[in-house]
């Protein structure tokens, strides 16, 4: 037997195993669960004990793997008990996203793009922290501001001049 062959059955496996073992945990990947605290900002933290995960069967293209794996992703955040939000970003998040809210208050988002779970909560944490970047962007306050004279009077003339351009359409007469 060549000594570059590598060991046959268990020997292969346990050294597969022990490779395995070795290489560095994924911090935020425990059990295909990602149990990490979403950072929105440098400011802004929504803790792991926030959010609920749930799985179900994807439907769509996939084959037998659509069949036998939970890869559709459901994210339940819930705004009214969480602490990481003042009271007017959680308004102008229900306001934006009206879709997500539940009766009870919470946002539930729905994940099944990818054909991997992992991939589907990733899209999930996205959109969840996309929409709460939007909702911490206070709007501006608009304010009433009047026209000035000069403006009136560009539009009145501009007025004028596409009235007279529409009065001289039409037919052409000949005065004989």
């Amino acid at each position: 037997m060549p000594a570059s062959r590598s060991p046959p059955g268990r020997a292969r496996a346990t050294a597969t195993w022990r490779a395995l073992q070795t290489r560095a945990p994924r911090s935020n990947f425990q059990y295909g669960l990602i149990m990490a605290d979403l950072q929105i900002n440098d400011r802004l933290v929504i803790p792991a004990s926030e959010l609920s995960w749930q799985f179900s069967r994807s439907g769509g293209p996939g084959g037998q793997h659509v069949n036998t794996t939970e890869s559709r992703v459901q994210l339940r955040f819930s705004l009214g008990r969480s602490v990481a939000l003042t009271h007017p970003v959680k308004r102008r998040l229900r306001q934006a996203k009206p879709r997500w809210c539940t009766e009870d208050g919470d946002l539930l988002i729905s994940c099944s793009a990818h054909r991997s779970r992992h991939r589907n909560q990733e899209e999930a944490l996205a959109r969840l922290a996309d929409a709460i970047r939007a909702a911490l962007v206070r709007p501006k306050s608009r304010r009433a501001t009047k026209p000035s004279r000069a403006s009136k009077e560009r539009r009145l003339k501009s007025k004028k001049q596409r009235g007279s351009v529409k009065a001289n359409r039409g037919r052409v007469r000949r005065d004989d």
